[in-house]
């Protein structure tokens, strides 16, 4: 039986592959005890404390009086926990605890590619964000205390004009159910809802990435430019005398045009361009060197007896003989590419595979572990 045919609790006992097929983009799902007898994985001091730190994206939002309020982060203060009606946002938190990160990686149905992070809401009571929606998939789950969701497979997804926020102008409920610690909801795109804090609670988002084409295209072009090979220079030898001089001559724009429909590219640059693309860590994300650098012969000592793991704030992908690891590519050789393949896909090599591992791969290892993006097990 392969993974994509395992019953998950997480997915209320559907396979993966039923998941995607009946549910992904299609229409929500609630799962009832998806998570048995979940506890926060972090209290809320620690979460608190995050949000404090330059390098996590965090959000504060109030309402009060009627009136929204959106601070964005480092939060150096937050309001008592006694006050209604306000919510902290920490993004990422899989990046800085080794439990959220496993939780993460238990949505790994779903390609790295597509796999973004582990939020965590706070919110004290009647505390949330507002009727929204999000353009990609998201699943909600209940970590803490009680949340009513109310969701609605609107069409109009008009906003507010004039607030901090994306709220909703027209919000229509078609469902509504309450969340308690374990339960979760999963919404596809542009699924509109709301969540309001029944008492203090912890919600967990687990959410993905969805880049826009214009967002992609753009950058896209920014890649091929290193790549364009146009030579010569233009020239007209058969050049007439200008009736309009101030009109760009029709050939000029036609050997200009010629030239530049030479520009292609393959199916190869755009995974290349992909894989470099979206494992590049995002901008606030910083590793650290450790902090007494074994020799290469030390650590392929250590290695090869304890195994080595991907740091958690690694982006690791592959397609076909192209790696990628945080944003750099490379082409990997047909000797190497087991056990890169295997440590991206399970995240780390035991020692037997370390051992096995060609001299290249073996040196890859150590620089990636000099750089602070892969640590022994």
């Amino acid at each position: 039986m392969t993974q994509a045919q395992q019953k998950l609790p997480l997915l209320g006992g559907l396979t993966p592959a039923q998941f995607l097929r009946d549910y992904w983009h299609k229409k929500p799902l609630l799962i009832r005890g998806a998570i048995p007898n979940f506890k926060p994985l972090l209290p809320f001091d620690k979460l608190a404390e995050l949000a404090q730190q330059n390098h996590v994206e965090s959000r504060l939002i109030t309402l009060e009086g009627g009136q929204w309020d959106l601070q964005h982060g480092p939060l150096a203060g937050l309001p008592p926990r006694t006050q209604r009606e306000w919510t902290m946002l920490v993004q990422g938190v899989n990046l800085y605890d080794a439990r959220a990160d496993d939780l993460l990686r238990q949505f790994r149905f779903v390609p790295d590619a597509r796999l973004d992070d582990l939020m965590i809401s706070y919110a004290t009571d009647g505390g949330g964000v507002g009727p929204h929606f999000d353009s990609y998939d998201v699943f909600l789950l209940q970590a803490h205390g009680k949340r009513r969701w109310r969701i609605g497979a609107q069409k109009n997804l008009d906003l507010i004009e004039g607030l901090p926020l994306k709220i909703l102008k027209n919000f229509r409920a078609d469902e509504e159910f309450v969340l308690e610690p374990g339960d979760m909801l999963y919404l596809p795109p542009h699924y509109a809802h709301d969540g309001v804090a029944e008492g203090e609670c912890m919600t967990y988002s687990i959410g993905f990435r969805a880049p826009s084409y214009q967002e992609l295209g753009e950058n896209f072009l920014q890649f091929m430019a290193d790549s364009i090979d146009l030579p010569g220079r233009y020239a007209d030898p058969d050049l007439a005398p200008a009736k309009n001089p101030a009109e760009i001559p029709k050939a000029m724009l036609e050997t200009i045009a010629d030239e530049l429909n030479k520009v292609r590219f393959t199916e190869d640059d755009v995974a290349i361009f992909l894989g470099e693309y979206l494992s590049e860590p995002k901008h606030n994300v910083f590793f650290t060197p450790p902090e007494k650098r074994l020799t290469v012969g030390r650590f392929m000592e250590a290695a090869r007896k304890k195994g080595v793991a991907l740091s958690r704030k690694t982006l690791m992908l592959y397609r076909g003989r192209n790696v990628f690891i945080n944003g750099e590519s490379f082409a990997a050789g047909r000797a190497d590419k087991p056990a890169l393949e295997a440590l991206a896909n399970a995240r780390r090599l035991d020692g037997a595979q370390v051992a096995a591992a060609s001299e290249d791969v073996a040196d890859a290892l150590y620089t990636w572990y000099s750089d602070g993006w892969l640590e022994l097990a």
